[in-house]
């Protein structure tokens, strides 16, 4: 592991806990855990992938499970206006940032198996990088999950479970049916997938030339990577790298499952369950996540907003950026569009803001 990792907090009361051993949540009031570190100025160098950033990682590269995610290109759709196009990582998105150093840390800590619930791309990284490391995976999907993100978990080896309901349903399904020694990867129920999305923040910082944009647009489910570009920012101050200024962060979801946007709206300390969640923009049908309240904290914190897209916004959207730029968007990345153009169109977002915006994968596995 990294001698830099200090240990590990509960994001909700500061309890700390061993890294030396495999950790869920806090045991002390169940809340997601955050990674600590003795930060020590340093330069990225190496390959372009996320372990460019290995001193501020829990695992050294060499012990990785990597496929060389990371270092997505950052393309310009505007005079001020970026895309970080995630769809060109492993396994077609940002979830293999995250499950990259969720199964290094699991291996290396002495993980057997795992298992995830996921709405469909984090089953596909589970299963890709449990095959890279030699770990059997078990995933739970919604049943009507696109048939392509099915077939992708059963060509990497993984066990699929196809289950009534939403992503919710399927951790409650894993929870009571699924195998006794595996390892639950799910998101924010261990604390290493926000150490891989948080190096989405450190790619920014590099590629606008050692600066940050005022505002990214993120679309959001579960929330890891929000908390994880929010956890970075902290970082960069403490290396130096920055001042207190932070981007306006802004959270998209979709109306028909909103748990973020109406806590935001509501000024809540946490989301509530949403009822009956529906939007065929999977990746954005959380309805419960369990770090929500770290993700209101990181919208208040940055002075920005969240927004719910109608759902038949969200397929144009995506259509039209994809025609404007070229790029495989997503229905995910097709809502940001859509609440990026509601941004300027308020007044929230000014021509002369520098944006980022998240295509948070490729969009032909909806297809």
């Amino acid at each position: 592991m990294n001698p830099c990792l200090t240990g590990l907090t509960c994001f909700a009361c500061a309890a700390p806990h061993d890294p030396r051993v495999l950790q869920t949540v806090c045991t002390r009031c169940g809340m997601p855990l955050r990674v600590d570190y003795d930060l020590r100025p340093f330069k990225p160098s190496g390959p372009p992938t996320l372990w460019r950033y290995a001193p501020v990682l829990p695992i050294e590269p060499e012990q990785a499970v990597t496929l060389h995610e990371g270092f997505t290109p950052l393309l310009q759709a505007g005079e001020r206006l970026f895309i970080k196009d995630e769809a060109r990582n492993p396994t077609g998105s940002f979830k293999a940032r995250g499950m990259s150093l969720a199964v290094s840390m699991a291996k290396a800590l002495g993980a057997r198996a795992l298992v995830a619930p996921s709405a469909g791309n984090a089953a596909g990284a589970l299963a890709a990088y449990g095959a890279a490391a030699g770990l059997p995976v078990t995933v739970a999907l919604p049943d009507d999950t696109p048939r392509a993100f099915i077939e992708e978990c059963r060509h990497y080896g993984a066990e699929v479970h196809l289950v009534p309901g939403s992503i919710a349903d399927a951790g409650k399904w894993l929870k009571a049916n699924g195998p006794r020694d595996a390892f639950d990867v799910s998101t924010l129920k261990e604390p290493y997938r926000v150490e891989g999305k948080k190096t989405m923040a450190y790619e920014i910082f590099e590629q606008l030339d050692r600066s940050l944009p005022d505002a990214i647009i993120y679309p959001t489910g579960g929330g890891t990577g929000l908390v994880g570009m929010w956890k970075a920012f902290g970082e960069m101050e403490r290396l130096g790298w920055i001042g207190p200024e932070r981007p306006r962060l802004v959270s998209v979801q979709a109306e028909g499952c909103a748990p973020v946007v109406k806590g935001f709206a509501a000024r809540a300390e946490k989301t509530e369950p949403w009822p009956s969640p529906r939007t065929e923009a999977y990746g954005l049908r959380v309805p419960s996540p369990i770090g929500g309240f770290i993700c209101l904290t990181s919208l208040r914190e940055t002075h920005g907003t969240a927004l719910a897209v109608a759902e038949a916004e969200i397929a144009p959207a995506a259509q039209e950026l994809a025609r404007r730029t070229g790029i495989d968007v997503c229905p995910e990345g097709g809502a940001a569009w859509a609440a990026t153009k509601q941004l300027y169109a308020s007044g929230w977002l000014k021509p002369a803001d520098r944006v980022v915006l998240f295509n948070t994968g490729t969009g032909l596995k909806y297809r």
